[in-house]
């Protein structure tokens, strides 16, 4: 495998899809992809149930914890207890734009105050041995990209913040919802390429945007890394596709049945405590993406994973749904 930035493929935190059970599929789809976990706020991390909120399984490493909220002291002790379930990398949002986070005064919020986003960089290094990252935007309502953004960059690398995962547009706080704000503010890549110039010393990993294999070739030499957010969730085989063009030419692309059934000891474990197959299921619909038998498959496991006692047949049944599909169409093509 060609040596590679430990960031050189990412995959977005993304509330309440990014779960311990999406993160262990994606790892077998990608054995070096970094994986995120769901936004945790500091407070919750510290007071909450430790075991839902931080729990993860071993298979997910590489995996960082994505911690939210703007008070040094608290976010280092988040930190510090992030590091003691062992995850590998702390990171601090700062371009969530959700009216939620706004009134917690944290996420996107944080690109206007560069110098308390420097305050948490600093308590949080101090209180942990593992990187310290940030992800924000190019920018909030009518700030400078240019200025601001320099400033903010400057001030938290200032603090020994070396990783910077930049979501390649604006943020408007008011009058765009958060889906509205993942998609009408423009992308601007070229300001992140001048980023990378003002600060080569920095690792840079670009988010938004990025949909296809086409559009990551296009810009993965000019980062260190790439991150996909919904793109990955919705059509998640594009990750083994990428772990073979960005980390190793040679890479067998898994077969999905086999990768379905790699998940069968995760999913009987946790059908084992009583909960619910549709755990897994809800994040294995876009498998299929644009294969024969793709509706079908997504089908199967919505209309029947919350049925009670539901277990791994459905699983099988739904591979054996595509397979018949797959031969059906191979007949008939000429």
């Amino acid at each position: 495998m060609t040596e590679a930035s430990p960031w050189r493929l990412c995959v977005a935190p993304m509330m309440e899809w990014t779960t311990s059970p999406c993160r262990i599929f994606h790892r077998l789809l990608a054995p070096h992809a970094r994986l995120y976990t769901e936004m945790v706020h500091a407070n919750a991390a510290i007071h909450g149930d430790h075991a839902r909120l931080l729990g993860f399984d071993p298979s997910e490493h590489p995996v960082a914890l994505q911690l939210g909220g703007s008070e040094p002291d608290l976010l280092a002790q988040a930190a510090r207890i992030g590091e003691d379930f062992g995850y590998d990398e702390i990171n601090l949002n700062c371009g969530c734009p959700s009216e939620r986070v706004q009134s917690g005064a944290f996420g996107a919020c944080l690109m206007r105050e560069p110098g308390l986003v420097a305050d948490c960089v600093a308590a949080m290094r101090a209180a942990v041995g593992i990187p310290v990252t940030v992800k924000c935007r190019i920018g909030v309502d009518d700030q400078d990209e240019d200025a601001n953004l320099l400033d903010f960059v400057e001030r938290v690398h200032g603090a020994g913040c070396e990783v910077f995962l930049v979501h390649a547009r604006k943020a408007w706080l008011k009058g765009l919802s958060p889906k509205e704000n993942r998609e009408i503010p423009p992308l601007n890549y070229e300001r992140v390429r001048r980023l990378r110039k003002e600060f080569p010393q920095l690792t840079l990993v670009l988010n938004g945007g990025l949909a296809s294999r086409a559009a990551v070739a296009e810009v993965i030499p000019d980062f260190d890394g790439v991150m996909l957010g919904r793109a990955a969730y919705h059509e998640p085989y594009l990750l083994a596709e990428l772990e073979r063009d960005l980390f190793d030419s040679d890479y067998t692309l898994p077969e999905r049945a086999e990768l379905l059934r790699a998940l069968r000891p995760h999913m009987e474990a946790r059908l084992a405590r009583g909960e619910s197959i549709t755990h897994f299921t809800r994040h294995l619909l876009g498998l299929y993406q644009g294969r024969p038998g793709a509706r079908r498959f997504r089908r199967l496991l919505s209309e029947n994973a919350h049925r009670p006692g539901t277990g791994f047949e459905l699983i099988e049944r739904a591979i054996a749904a595509v397979e018949a599909t797959a031969t059906a169409a191979d007949h008939q093509s000429p």
